[in-house]
């Protein structure tokens, strides 16, 4: 999945941090900076002291069950309320029966085994996905009050082996009802290709409302000042069933509906520097499709079909669980996942 900053408890951002989760130690860590997250987000003490349950067995159950455990602590927005996501992901074993495993009492190391059981009951909202061998992605908010509106798109990304920033970014808005995603890859890696992402999702929040092609322009003439990035920008029209897209550079795009698998077209380009056009292209988008956006940091060798019950799962948990099996530690990866519906 990456690197892991264990100092990164004081460097937490809206694109969170990743900890490599292996020894008992680490749980504390994660702890810290989890508490840390939550009180800057508003959380009252409450909630604080639920988040801190959450994540200690989140981190604990991977530092007993898991291979290669990551975790990702991050804020979850929602309108003017905010909360705290928590991305645990591993390679382990995996469950057969999450339903089961979820019950206190059950345990496979010997323990009391009321790790899950505690993530279901001080959660605001959960979803998990495991496969036997495969290992487990768990997905854990815990917001203010109340329960926040499911979501229609999320991402996640992370940087290469070695690297503490991230040149892959992704964005999300609504702008005059029209429902636009962007994932973006600055080119090369480290600051400066950080720097090219990072202005190419401002400019897309600060774009004109305008079809995808016209928001690929606006970015083009925006992060001339950087490296230049790779980026494409997808629209999700629901009512329509169809879906809007213009990218420029290796981003790569699908529309996965059931066994089907089709490809998007990016045009070859670099943009803020090298662009030939800018087409748009339209494809439909049946209801309960996913849309699959991801940098050339992911190989495109994935099949969801391999993951049984994964369409049906939330973006969030898609998106992870791609990341962790196709992402490659040579590069900066991001995955993006959205839907016409939620």
């Amino acid at each position: 999945m990456g690197p892991v900053d264990m100092t990164g408890e004081d460097r937490l951002t809206d694109d969170g941090v990743w900890f490599r989760v292996e020894e008992p130690g680490t749980v504390g860590a994660t702890r810290r900076a989890t508490e840390q997250l939550g009180a800057r987000v508003g959380l009252d003490r409450v909630r604080i002291d639920a988040l801190a349950i959450v994540v200690t067995e989140l981190a604990t159950n991977l530092v007993k069950h898991a291979v290669d455990g990551q975790l990702l602590i991050r804020p979850a927005r929602s309108g003017k309320i905010a909360g705290v996501e928590l991305v645990a992901v591993d390679s382990g074993p995996g469950m057969a029966d999450v339903t089961s495993s979820s019950r206190d009492g059950h345990s496979t190391a010997g323990s009391l085994g009321i790790g899950l059981g505690a993530i279901l009951r001080q959660s605001t909202w959960v979803d998990v996905f495991s496969m036997p061998g495969r290992g487990t992605v768990t997905v854990a908010q815990v917001w203010p009050a109340g329960q926040p509106e499911p979501v229609w798109t999320a991402g996640v990304s992370r940087p290469m082996t070695g690297e503490l920033s991230c040149g892959d970014g992704f964005a999300v808005r609504i702008v005059d009802g029209r429902r636009q995603v962007l994932v973006c890859d600055g080119l090369g890696h480290g600051p400066l290709a950080a720097a090219a992402a990072s202005a190419a999702v401002h400019a897309f929040h600060t774009a004109p409302a305008g079809p995808p092609s016209a928001v690929v322009e606006h970015l083009h003439g925006s992060i001339s000042h950087t490296r230049g990035a790779a980026a494409a920008v997808a629209e999700l029209v629901p009512d329509a069933n169809l879906l809007r897209y213009a990218g420029l550079g290796n981003i790569a795009g699908f529309v996965v509906d059931g066994d089907e698998r089709r490809g998007l077209v990016s045009l070859p380009g670099i943009v803020g520097h090298q662009r030939r056009s800018i087409r748009e292209f339209e494809y439909p988008l049946p209801d309960h499709a996913n849309l699959v956006m991801h940098s050339d940091g992911v190989t495109d060798r994935w099949r969801l079909t391999d993951y049984p019950g994964l369409q049906r799962r939330s973006p969030q948990v898609i998106a992870a669980t791609l990341l962790r099996d196709a992402g490659v530690r040579r590069d900066d990866a991001c995955v993006l996942v959205a839907r016409t519906r939620p």
